[in-house]
């Protein structure tokens, strides 16, 4: 796992959403259409968080542009209550280096009634081995 210098020095964009919280632009994540099989992991650490079958399209305003997903992998992730700038949401963060991955909603078009938005510059991507 790298230092938090290194992270800031090699990807600016990463340690800005990863470690200080931050949101990528919508629709400028390479993995918003992304849908190969395998399984995204953190890109701070490697953690494996979701599995590809549980990527989704989502359509809804304020979600949309961003990599969606119903379910992840099993205490790979941890949630925090984040009341920033009025609004009342769950954010995600990577069990294993605690970095900022996005926030969870409900979501009753979703498969598990669970949507979570990830920032794909916090995501890294193993393709599943044949």
């Amino acid at each position: 796992m790298k230092s938090d210098d290194e992270l800031k020095k090699e990807n600016p964009e990463l340690y800005k959403v990863a470690r200080e919280g931050g949101t990528e632009a919508p629709f400028s994540s390479k993995f918003l259409d992304h849908n190969e099989k395998g399984t995204y992991n953190c890109a701070v650490c490697a953690n494996p968080l979701f599995p590809s079958d549980t990527k989704f399209h989502s359509d809804i305003q304020g979600l949309a542009g961003w990599p969606s997903f119903d379910e992840v992998i099993p205490g790979s992730v941890e949630y925090k209550v984040d009341d920033s700038f009025g609004m009342h949401r769950t954010e995600v963060l990577c069990a294993k280096c605690k970095s900022h991955l996005g926030h969870l909603f409900d979501d009753p078009e979703a498969k598990t009634g669970k949507h979570f938005c990830a920032n794909g510059v916090c995501l890294e991507f193993q393709k599943e081995d044949k």
